[in-house]
């Protein structure tokens, strides 16, 4: 049997679970050029939020339709050449407990000695966005300060640890004290803010003495405006995502003071991860070199079973999480 969820109503706000549908059925034998992959563990992401409601990079998930998610899982059978039962394998697999579809639609994961987590902690959309986005968009140099949002999150963690490896200041921006705690003793950030009990502003005048050069956006509204007015002439704002904005039954007000971006010649631009793919092996290379140097960690925030998917996507939204929010579907091989 294949357990899956459905999307069946476009959200208002928060995600609820009459938004979705379990549905069991039986599966079916493979065709000519087909294959089968038992999902290992389930991505949850920020954009899923944005898939379920309109088009944006990529159109909407149709009502009716599997949710969309990125998966690691096993291949259980094959009848399609390069692919064998065994191989270990990434897509867009959806929410569900096995994917059968086009060869074509899976890749092999790296052949790195890692954990097999560590290729969503790290690696995938998680590590290709952090590393192209910082160090492409971002261009660090020693002795700058960089700013990063959503600091505690899968991609914000790595990004400020990449950071430090370029030899920056780095300030984390984070919701609880925990968070904070874990970015500054742990992940080697040199100051962290709690958004929730502190002002910002003040906050990144006091960590901040001698501006920002970078910004790592993946918020938005008030977190935005706070920084923008921190910024020095020439800074540099790549911008991931902005979850502010995500589950809003209306428009997130706009920052007021993005006359700065002119006044201050900054850089914001936005990017898409599938930019990146055809540089994958680049950003693999230095992600798992860190990693085994110990430079560079990763956390999973793991929810276990399929069936708790929906809630486990809402908790991410509301920033219940800290490192890569996952769903373990299956035990690992």
């Amino acid at each position: 049997m294949n357990r899956k969820w459905l999307l069946v109503a476009r959200p208002e706000g928060l995600p609820k679970a009459s938004d979705f549908l379990w549905v069991e059925e039986p599966l079916q034998p493979l065709e000519q050029g087909q294959v089968r992959v038992r999902i290992i563990y389930l991505s949850i992401d920020p954009a899923s939020r944005i898939w379920m409601s309109h088009d944006s990079y990529v159109p909407a998930v149709p009502l009716g339709d599997t949710m969309r998610g990125g998966a690691i899982g096993v291949v259980e059978e094959s009848s399609a050449d390069g692919f064998q039962p065994g191989d270990k394998v990434q897509g867009v697999l959806g929410w569900q407990t096995h994917w059968t579809g086009e060869a074509a639609l899976i890749r092999p994961l790296p052949k790195v000695d890692i954990p097999l987590g560590a290729h969503f902690g790290l690696l995938s959309h998680i590590g290709l966005t952090a590393y192209f986005g910082l160090l492409d968009i971002g261009a660090p140099k020693e002795g700058e300060t960089l700013v990063v949002s959503a600091a505690a999150g899968a991609v914000g963690s790595l990004v400020g640890q990449i950071g430090k490896i370029k030899g920056c200041r780095v300030v984390g921006i984070a919701g609880s004290s925990e968070k904070c705690a874990w970015l500054t003793s742990e992940l080697g950030f040199d100051a962290a803010i709690n958004y929730k009990t502190e002002k910002v502003s003040a906050a990144l005048k006091e960590h901040c003495p001698n501006g920002a050069d970078i910004y790592f956006e993946n918020t938005g509204g008030k977190i935005l405006e706070a920084v923008l007015n921190r910024m020095n002439n020439f800074g540099r704002i790549p911008a991931c995502g902005m979850i502010a904005g995500y589950n809003g039954l209306g428009a997130e007000p706009g920052p007021s003071n993005l006359f700065h971006i002119v006044s201050k010649r900054l850089k914001m631009q936005g990017f898409i991860v599938t930019d990146y793919l055809p540089r994958a092996k680049e950003a693999v290379a230095d992600l798992v070199s860190w990693y085994k140097s110990g430079r560079i960690q990763y956390r999973l925030d793991v929810s276990e079973g399929l069936e708790n998917a929906p809630s486990a996507v809402v908790r991410m939204l509301q920033g219940g999480n800290t490192g890569k929010a996952v769903v373990q579907v299956a035990p690992e091989p």
